[in-house]
């Protein structure tokens, strides 16, 4: 038998209705399906936005549970406020506009019954428009080994992937505000505190991306935020301060080239 597990998800006012209900729907059609839907709205809605959500919960009353923030606070902090809400013992991440195979959950569960881990991610494909448009995919170590000496200079998961282990996350200080990082800087205190981590090698998410994206990772806030992301994993005594100049370096550098550059670098040699 699987183990019963939560879903939790954060939205707020620029996400699209359609990509939400997308998103929804593909969690509801797991072949392990949740008892426990978390949704957090981050600030106030948009009418569109509500009715996708008023939907769910009126075909489902029993399984979503929407908190509603009544300030935008950032992933991070919604996230914090979502953790200790959810009902079970593990609780898989989902973003509000990717699209979960089918099976995601339930190769996860599969994974936990015979090996321990504290969280369990995968792989993602990125696409643009629909899923038969995939751009790239983004593939991360695959035992905790590895994923701790990758962790040092790079983020090991990618965040919608991930199923985790409530009373592992609080222990570890739950989701902290680290703007654009929020997720990297809560594995790394995990991965720090001895904490297990596994990625499935296989494609578990499809993620939404736009033109816009290599564009938008070329700005220097953006650069800034990744920066600051790091320099608080080198200070609580994850990576060394080689491992901080190295990656932070990589940042800024990828933030100064041209486009086309950028675009080339990330399918190249950060994507698959």
């Amino acid at each position: 038998m699987m183990e019963p597990y939560s879903v939790l998800m954060s939205v707020y006012a620029k996400e699209k209705a359609d990509f939400l209900r997308q998103s929804i729907d593909s969690m509801l059609a797991q072949t392990v399906r949740t008892d426990d839907f978390v949704i957090l709205c981050d600030g106030p809605l948009t009418e569109e936005l509500d009715s996708v959500i008023e939907a769910a919960k009126r075909d489902h009353p029993k399984l979503f549970r929407v908190v509603r923030l009544t300030c935008q606070g950032g992933l991070g902090n919604a996230l914090k406020t979502g953790v200790p809400i959810c009902r079970n013992e593990w609780i898989a991440r989902m973003d509000s506009d990717d699209i979960s195979v089918p099976d995601r959950c339930e190769k996860q569960l599969q994974f936990l019954k015979g090996q321990y881990a504290d969280l369990v991610g995968g792989n993602v494909a990125e696409f643009t428009g629909s899923i038969s448009n995939l751009k790239a995919s983004r593939r991360v170590p695959q035992d905790d080994d590895a994923i701790k000496q990758f962790a040092k200079r790079r983020n090991p998961f990618n965040h919608p992937t991930v199923m985790f282990r409530k009373s592992a996350v609080l222990k570890a200080g739950n989701y902290q505000d680290c703007k654009g990082f929020e997720d990297y800087y809560l594995w790394a205190r995990m991965l720090k505190r001895g904490m297990v981590g596994h990625n499935i090698q296989e494609t578990l998410v499809y993620m939404r991306t736009d033109e816009g994206m290599y564009q938008r990772r070329g700005s220097l806030p953006y650069a800034w935020l990744g920066i600051k992301a790091r320099w608080r994993i080198f200070r609580i005594g994850y990576s060394s301060f080689l491992d901080f100049c190295v990656s932070a370096g990589g940042q800024l550098m990828m933030s100064l080239i041209p486009l086309r550059l950028r675009t080339y670098c990330y399918q190249r040699f950060l994507r698959g």
